[in-house]
């Protein structure tokens, strides 16, 4: 290594505490099974645990089993619910598990191949997501440029080169900097007051006599500013005029261009506390009351924002950062108390089967489709004939076979990774 590979080892190691200071549970030549765990719990909801949920719904109108269904659907706009933590979490723990794996190529290979590492990966990752949006099987533009996987791609880039290139105060300063010019650009950059919503945009089109949308919303001279509505906001307007290919909500995309730049935020918050863990001068209990405690600010923090700009998980409001943030925060905590301090680790194994091959998982979810496969083999007559049971024997089929199929992958050592 170099003299500048040298020193940003040497800073990683102070920060983790590798150098000196008291025994700690983070082993560098070894994989935090909190890790991989609170990944798999994440990947569980998104490939089968909410038809659990809704099975059970059906057989019992029980308040608590429909507030559980609840949680595990989206908000229409703005608001926040347990099934809008899923992906902003994946997003966190994303930056949490860059930490560890940079340092390593830090040390063996240095600075540089640490870069083309981040870039290798950021490009192989979004390119996976172009695919799975149909650049297979799909014409242009029928193809979506940004997807799910596009923005882990684009987050995991952002905040690997801002890790790579800075020390975590900068980081800090950077995340909030971010945040509140993301804001700025909202509430100071005007935009046409044209609705992108198709309601609005057809009542224009019989007023104005002008069937293209794109026309009519150029021929808008009426400005505004401030607005956080459904298609009367800058990032969905930015969208609309720039992004090409084809939108997840016709006129623009939830992960659209402008909100990448917050998603890049989640992902440095999971940076930090992937430093956080990594230091051996901080006892392992005072680690999970720091992420308790910065958690619990976040959340607050982020309801405080709301006031302001509201929790809208498609524009990945500054205070949806901050809440989702927050409740990642509390969840990495009670894992890494549970597994690695307390050692409780009975019910872990599916979950690391599922986390230590989140992608593979991912696609075999969306492509083949578990509970797919769980109506043909309980589904039919047969789930019929047993009513609102057979609902949830065919969602607990799903979750069985989710699990074998995980299981079947990390018993033979097949890990898709990038």
């Amino acid at each position: 290594m170099n003299n500048r590979d040298e020193e940003d080892t040497d800073f990683l190691e102070r920060r983790a505490g590798t150098s000196t200071g008291s025994a700690d549970l983070v082993d560098r030549n070894q994989r935090l099974e909190c890790l991989d765990a609170l990944r798999g719990f994440d990947m569980f909801w998104i490939a089968g645990g909410s038809l659990v949920v809704s099975a059970l719904n059906k057989v019992s109108d029980n308040s608590v089993f429909a507030f559980f269904k609840q949680q595990l659907s989206h908000v229409a706009w703005h608001g926040f619910r347990f099934y809008d933590l899923i992906f902003p979490l994946f997003v966190f723990i994303t930056g949490v598990s860059l930490v560890f794996s940079l340092r390593k190529a830090i040390e063996r290979e240095g600075r540089a191949a640490a870069f083309r590492r981040v870039l290798f990966r950021g490009i192989a990752l979004f390119v996976l997501g172009v695919i799975y949006s149909g650049g297979f099987n799909r014409e242009w533009p029928g193809i979506r440029v940004l997807g799910v996987l596009q923005r882990i791609a684009l987050a995991y880039t952002g905040a690997a080169t801002l890790f790579l290139l800075f020390r975590p105060p900068w980081l800090i300063g950077i995340a909030a900097a971010s945040l509140v010019g993301y804001h700025a650009l909202f509430e100071l950059v005007p935009i046409r007051h044209f609705k992108l919503e198709k309601g609005s945009i057809e009542l224009l089109q019989a007023e104005k006599g002008i069937t293209n949308v794109h026309r009519l919303f150029l021929n808008t001279e009426e400005r505004v500013t401030g607005l956080f509505e459904p298609g009367l906001n800058l990032g969905n307007h930015i969208d609309f005029q720039y992004l090409p290919g084809r939108l997840h909500d016709t006129y623009y995309d939830p992960e659209g261009l402008l909100s990448t730049l917050p998603a890049v935020v989640t992902c440095l918050l999971g940076v930090l506390c992937g430093v956080l863990l990594m230091r051996r001068d901080v006892t392992p209990g005072s680690k999970a009351g720091y992420l308790l405690l910065s958690g619990s600010f976040a959340i607050v923090g982020g309801y405080l924002w709301a006031f302001q700009f509201p929790i809208i998980k498609k524009l990945w409001s500054p205070s949806f950062v901050l809440v989702a943030g927050g409740w990642s925060m509390l969840l990495l905590a009670a894992f890494w108390y549970l597994i690695e301090i307390r050692n409780i680790r009975w019910w872990t194994a599916p979950f690391v089967w599922v986390g230590m091959n989140s992608i593979a998982v991912y696609f075999a979810a969306q492509v083949l489709g578990f509970g797919k496969i769980a109506s043909r083999l309980v589904g039919g007559d047969f789930q019929k004939s047993l009513g609102t049971c057979g609902d949830v024997l065919h969602a607990v089929v799903a979750v069985c076979l989710l699990f074998a199929f995980a299981r079947f992958l990390y018993h033979r050592k097949i890990f898709l990774r990038l």
